[in-house]
This record gives C-alpha cells, sequence and structure tokens, in this order.
C-alpha cells in the first residue's frame, strides 16, 4: 500500500477544505481505526447502561434512607430517558477529535498558555475534587496496565497527521474518552455519589476494553504500513461475566466494586449451603442414599425441569404440587429406563430445597391475595431453572428474575379477590407473564429482562393514572376539610347569636338558611380575620336587634337609621351567595311586614319633642342624601297584621354538608395513652391495609391522606379512587376489634428468603 501517496494526497485535500467540514481530511487508514474503534466503543457504553439499572437498583437497595433511595431511583429514569444522547454526545465527540488530527488553528493559544488571573482562582468544590480523583485513578489504571500499546498508537498516528499528539491528547487515550463521556454526562441531574457510580461503570466497561481497542488500532495501522516495526504485547482477554455482580467493601461506602464479584456469589450461596448441610437429616429429609447411584448433571436437570413446565399449566391448585416429588418421580423413570439409579446433584439438590422453600412462604404470605397466589405460584419451576443457571439469584437484589417476581408482588398489594378477575388488565398482565415463561423459556434468563422491562411499563402506565386520580381525591378531600371548617364557623357564629332566644320564625329561617350561606362563604374567600366576615357578623347582629323589641325612645331613630343599609346589606349578600330570588322576595316582604310593627309599637307611644326633632333631621338628611326611607309612611293601627310567629332557639344549630341528610354520629372517646391511637398514628400515608368488613368481604386500601384539619384519614384502591374514610378514634377502633391489618410492602423475595434464612438458623439451634 503507498502509504506516502495517500498522505500526499490528505495534504493537498486540506488545504481546499472548509474549515469546518471534515470530509476526506483522513488518510483511508485513520478512518479504518476510528470506525472501528467507534463500533467497539458503542457497544461498550451499551454494555454499561444495560447494566446501569442493576448497579443504581442495588445501590437502591442498600439505600439508608428515603431521600438516598430516592436519589438511586430517579438516576435510573434519568439514565434511561438520556442514554440516547449520552451516546450520540459521546461518539460524537470521538468523531470531532479524529476530525481534528489533521488541524492546526493558527493563532489560537493552546489551554495549557492560557492567561490566568489571580482574582479567577478559587477553591476546588468537594465533589468537583472527588470527581477529579476519581478520573485520575481511572486513566493511572488504564495507563499501567496498557501504556505500551497506547504509545505506539500514539507514535503511529503522528506518523500520518500533521498534528502532534501525546498519550494524554491521542483521541483514544483514556484522559481524553474519560472526559468525553463526562461532558456526555453534563445532563444528569444527579448527585456526585450517583455520578461516581457511573464513571466506575465507564471504567469497568468502556476502558476496561482498551487494550483491545488500542491492538485492533495498531493492527489496523501496522497493515496500512504505518511503523510495522513496533512491536505491542498482545491484548489479554478478559472473561466478562453475562450478569455482573456488584460487591462493596467497608473502604468505599456507597461505591459499588467490580471485582471480586464471583467470590461474594460463592460466599452468599456457600452459607446457604452451609445452613441446609447443618439441617440435613434432623429437620430436613435426608437423601436417600442408593449404592452406586450416578447424579445427572446440571443440563440433565435443566432437561427435567423443562419437561415439569410444559405440564405446569394443567396444575389447578400449586399448593398441592410438590416439586421434590414430581421430580424424584421423573427420576425413577430414567433409572428405570437406564438401568442405573439417578440422582440430583448435591449442589443442584440444594438450590432444589432452596427454591421449594421460598415458595411455601410466598405461596403461605398473608399480603398475597389469594387468587394471584395461584399464578405466582405457578413460576417456580421458571425460578427454579434461573437458580440452577445462576447462583446469583440468591444473592443479587437486582437480578431479572427476583425484580420480576418482587414488581408482580408489588403490583398485586392492592389488587382484590373479585368474581370478573379474568377481565382485569393486572390479573391478565400477570398471566400472560406467567404463561409466556412456561412456554417460551428453556435456558436463555434473557427473557426475564424483557418481561421485566414490559411488566414495569404496564404498571407505570398504571401507578401514573392511579396517581393522578389520587391527588384529585386529595385535593378534592382538602376542599371539602376546608369547607367543614367554614360550616363549624358558621355553626358558632348562628348559635353564638340565636341560641336561648326567642325571634320571630322567618329571621331564624332567613339565618339559618340563606344567611349561612353568605357566611360560608365569605369564610372561605376572605377567612374569619378579615374585615368582610366581620361586616358579615354585623349584619346578621343588626337583623336580630331590628326585630327585637325595644322600649327607649332612642331605638326609634336607630331603627330609622339601621333599616335602609340592613336591607341593602341582606339583598347583596344573598346575591352573591346565588340563593333563590323567589325566596329571597318571600323573606324581604316578610321582613318588611316586621319593621312595620316594630314602627307602629312606636307610634302608639307619643314621641318626646326632642326625638321628633331628631327623626325630622334625619328624615330630612336621608332625603338630601337620596335615600328613600318608605317605612316612614305608617299604616293605620287596624291594617297591620296579626302578630309574627315567634319561635325559640332552644336547640344547638347544625348545618348539613351538600348530600348529607344527618349529623355525623359522635366517635367513641379513647384515652390518649390507648394502644389503638398508637397504631393509628404508625400509620404513613402510602401504608396499605386491609380492612375485614364483615366475615366473607375484605377491603384492600392504601392511606393517600390525613386531612389535618378535620382529622379524618382517607383511602384509595389502587386506581387512586377514595373508596373510605375514617377518623382517628374510629380507625382506633377497628384495631381494637382487629378488623384492620397492615400489609407488608417490603420485597416479597427479600421477606421470603430473610424467612428462610431464620428458620434453617432456629433449626439449626434446636
Amino acid at each position: 500500500m503507498k502509504t506516502d501517496a495517500n498522505v500526499v494526497h490528505l495534504t493537498k485535500a486540506t488545504t481546499e477544505q472548509s474549515p469546518t467540514s471534515p470530509v476526506g481530511r483522513l488518510p483511508v487508514a485513520l478512518i479504518q481505526v476510528r470506525d472501528k474503534a467507534a463500533q467497539q466503543l458503542k457497544q461498550n457504553l451499551q454494555g454499561l447502561f444495560d447494566n446501569a439499572d442493576d448497579t443504581l437498583f442495588e445501590m437502591a437497595d442498600r439505600a439508608t434512607s428515603n431521600a438516598e433511595q430516592n436519589a438511586f431511583f430517579e438516576a435510573m429514569r434519568d439514565l434511561r430517558l438520556k442514554r440516547k444522547n449520552i451516546e450520540r454526545g459521546f461518539l460524537q465527540k470521538v468523531f470531532e477529535a479524529f476530525a481534528n488530527l489533521n488541524q492546526y488553528e493558527i493563532g489560537k493559544p493552546q489551554p495549557a498558555l492560557d492567561a490566568m488571573s489571580f482574582d479567577s482562582l478559587s477553591l476546588v468544590q468537594n465533589d468537583e475534587l472527588e470527581e477529579t480523583v476519581a478520573l485520575d485513578a481511572m486513566v493511572a489504571k488504564v495507563m499501567s496496565r496498557d501504556a505500551m500499546a497506547l504509545g505506539h498508537l500514539t507514535t503511529r498516528l503522528n506518523a500520518v497527521i500533521t498534528k502532534k499528539l501525546d498519550d494524554k491528547s491521542n483521541p483514544l487515550g483514556p484522559t481524553l474518552l474519560s472526559e468525553y463521556f463526562l461532558d456526555a454526562c453534563s445532563g444528569l441531574g444527579v448527585e456526585i455519589k450517583v455520578k461516581l457510580i457511573i464513571l466506575k461503570l465507564f471504567e469497568k466497561y468502556v476502558l476496561g476494553s482498551c487494550d483491545i481497542l488500542y491492538a485492533e488500532a495498531n493492527e489496523t495501522l501496522i497493515k496500512a504500513g504505518v511503523l510495522p516495526e513496533l512491536k505491542s504485547a498482545p491484548p489479554r482477554r478478559q472473561q466478562r461475566p453475562a450478569t455482573p455482580v456488584y460487591t462493596q467493601s467497608s473502604g468505599e461506602e456507597g461505591i459499588p466494586l467490580l471485582e471480586g464479584a464471583d467470590q461474594g456469589v460463592q460466599e452468599v450461596f456457600g452459607a446457604l449451603q452451609d445452613l441446609l448441610a447443618q439441617v440435613r437429616g434432623t429437620a430436613m429429609p435426608r437423601r436417600a442414599q442408593v449404592a452406586d447411584a450416578l447424579p445427572i448433571t446440571s443440563n440433565d436437570l435443566m432437561r427435567l425441569l423443562s419437561h415439569m413446565q410444559q405440564r405446569a399449566p394443567a396444575q389447578v391448585n400449586v399448593e398441592d404440587f410438590d416439586l421434590r416429588e414430581q421430580l424424584e418421580r421423573l427420576l425413577e423413570r430414567a433409572s428405570a429406563k437406564s438401568g442405573k439409579a439417578r440422582v440430583v446433584g448435591e449442589v443442584d439438590e440444594d438450590v432444589i430445597n432452596l427454591v421449594s422453600m421460598l415458595f411455601e412462604f410466598i405461596l403461605d404470605d398473608r399480603t398475597l391475595p389469594d387468587s394471584l397466589k395461584a399464578l405466582i405460584g405457578r413460576l417456580q419451576i421458571p425460578m427454579l431453572k434461573v437458580a440452577v443457571l445462576d447462583k446469583t439469584f440468591f444473592s443479587r437484589g437486582s437480578h431479572p428474575a427476583r425484580r420480576l417476581l418482587n414488581e408482580i408482588a408489588s403490583a398485586a398489594l392492592g389488587w382484590v379477590d373479585q368474581d370478573d378477575a379474568q377481565r382485569d388488565s393486572l390479573y391478565q398482565k400477570i398471566e400472560q407473564v406467567v404463561q409466556r415463561l412456561l412456554n417460551d423459556f428453556v435456558d436463555d434468563p434473557a427473557i426475564f429482562s424483557e418481561l421485566l422491562a414490559e411488566f414495569m411499563a404496564f404498571t407505570g402506565d398504571e401507578r401514573r393514572r392511579s396517581e393522578l386520580l389520587e391527588q384529585r381525591t386529595r385535593d378534592a378531600e382538602e376542599g371539602s376539610a376546608k369547607a367543614e371548617l367554614a360550616r363549624r364557623q358558621v355553626e358558632q357564629a348562628l348559635n353564638e347569636r340565636l341560641l336561648g332566644k326567642t325571634l320571630p320564625e322567618v329571621v331564624v329561617r332567613l339565618l339559618q338558611e340563606a344567611w349561612s350561606k353568605v357566611l360560608m362563604l365569605t369564610c372561605l374567600k376572605h377567612g374569619v380575620d378579615s374585615d368582610e366576615w366581620q361586616a358579615a357578623l354585623q349584619t346578621m347582629d343588626d337583623l336580630v336587634w331590628s326585630v327585637a323589641p325595644h322600649e327607649e325612645p332612642e331605638a326609634r331613630l336607630r331603627l330609622l337609621e339601621l333599616v335602609p343599609g340592613l336591607l341593602k346589606a341582606l339583598r347583596e349578600g344573598m346575591a352573591s351567595a346565588a340563593f333563590d330570588p323567589f325566596s329571597t322576595s318571600e323573606f324581604f316582604s316578610q321582613l318588611e311586614a316586621l319593621h312595620v310593627q316594630a314602627f307602629q309599637r312606636f307610634k302608639r307611644v307619643a314621641p318626646e319633642p326632642e326625638v321628633a326633632s331628631d327623626e325630622a333631621a334625619a328624615a330630612t338628611d336621608a332625603a338630601q342624601s337620596g335615600i328613600e326611607l318608605p317605612l316612614l309612611e305608617l299604616p293605620a293601627a287596624e291594617e297591620v297584621e296579626d302578630a309574627p310567629a315567634m319561635v325559640e332557639v332552644v336547640e344547638e344549630i347544625i348545618l348539613l354538608a351538600p348530600g348529607q341528610t344527618r349529623p355525623q354520629e359522635p366517635d367513641v372517646v379513647l384515652p390518649d395513652d390507648d394502644e389503638a391511637l398508637h397504631q393509628v398514628d404508625s400509620l404513613r400515608v402510602g401504608s396499605w391495609v386491609e380492612f375485614q368488613e364483615d366475615d366473607e368481604h375484605k377491603l384492600r386500601c392504601k392511606l393517600a391522606a390525613i386531612i389535618k384539619p378535620t382529622g379524618k384519614y382517607v383511602f384509595v384502591n389502587r386506581t387512586g379512587m377514595k373508596v373510605l374514610e375514617k377518623t382517628r378514634n374510629a380507625l382506633a377502633v377497628e384495631f381494637r376489634r382487629n378488623a384492620i391489618r397492615l400489609l407488608d410492602d417490603a420485597l416479597l423475595f427479600d421477606r421470603a428468603l430473610e424467612s428462610v434464612i431464620g428458620n434453617l438458623r432456629k433449626l439449626k439451634h434446636s
């Protein structure tokens, strides 16, 4: 290959190219290096992102607080949403770096020579310092391992480009690759702890393969005739586990260490085996010892389990299905056919026992609805096959099979047994997942990741819909609570002014039926400390005074001054509350008659001259201000109607909410130190509970809100719809009669494994 011809042609071409156009600037050999490197880097990045969920989930599982756990979950979501942008941004930087290899921009100072101002210097922030230390450590590891291969690549690049490079400015060097990745991740809104975890993943999945990257790049340039005399050591081909395992040392709290994983897995599974060995033969049946019995291989066991799996859908009652017994029968047939006794190997037998005990706990768990236990129970064989294939099933909380089981159980938490289960979307989805596993899972665990992603997308959509309805329920309840508080304020105001008094019936009705609505509206809009509230109360006080009997001479003058403004305030208030106009007219006609009678009583008593002159002056002032005083024209005594119907307010006025037919019954009063009240106070928003309504019916619901002003506890079903509300005392009564039970929302598999380990330890010491 005529390398010189290519270089000459490139130099000639670069003088004709636009400064911004990368086309034609690189020799063919460098284009091949770039494209191969980009392809490998892309694959490595995909490996990073494919395993990021597992890592972050593992860290969330170990989180010591809700805030820390939420940070990891938010990071998982953010990383998923921005994955494509990060990949694109990273590869774009790599392509730009190659495009600039033959560009030397004259006149542009190099970064190392930039002028520095002491005014611009500042202390390095802690987060930035941690990030820098992590990057330096990553680069140092690559340099200590692959320095020779990188040095040869840099030398070969310098032989065919105009710009001179060193290892730090090599576009495939660990320094620039780390910077490109960090720049591509700049849009992630994550804490430094999460960023360090992502950098660790980048070190494992991208920088960890630099030896292969440099070897292939050098090989491509050697084939192109670029410095073939330089000899590099062959790259070490490292075995990568299909599913990574993360362990954590005490020295680096919160950061997953991706080394020594296999050892960690073996330690967990080995500890479980030790517990099984110590109880075998006492608390657990010992395997039958048959002379000359041959253990079957794990592959043979997988074939037997697949045979059983295909017939699993026919199992009607999973609680009667004994996996070990079924497997023993198949082994007996195989032994009879081959003429040699066959048994399960010790390791595989331990796996079978562990999975069987896990599902015994699951099928006995009171948190799972009975109708869904039958579905989940059919997953026993697929889960056993996964455990045989991959022992990390017992040690890794983010294992796809475990997560799938946990997600199904979490979604089923609010599910209520019902007659039309087959029509319920959640039931159908779980049934679909179970059927897919029974039909399609042979020996490739990747199906669990696929089904997990599908199921989480389904539950995510359902959760978003339920959260929206749940928020509407909370908003409505908070609005009702405000209305209830306002209603109590109005009740108090009415009872303070009316209770124990004898007043015309029409006035009592007007205040209770009409003015109470005006007071409610005023209280809700302006509050009880507002001028508007005080004005509404004053109007009510004025009305009560205006219809009460008065003997003092000054009362007539006050009544003359009071009535016009009073009537105006009453009309405006009732109009603002949209009170029925017909009823308003009827009230006012009766009110006018009351005021006429009041003036008539004053007319029977001869007024003193001073009072008469005051009345005349008031009438003159009113006429000048344009206020009409129609009540001054009083009818003759014989025209006055009979005395109005009077009523004594002896019962406390209680205002009913819309749709309420009778006042709520008062709660049973419990002492403050009652244990049941402590149980109620331990409830948290989001807690799932089960109410035993009667002998046959149970209600599962979630505490959606505690409305503090009214003391109400509002419960919703899994769709977010309100199904129940109770006061604190009423809930305590339910606890006292054992009609309410808290549902454990911890991860199902983890609870089952914890229970199995606890039981094995008890059996060991018994």
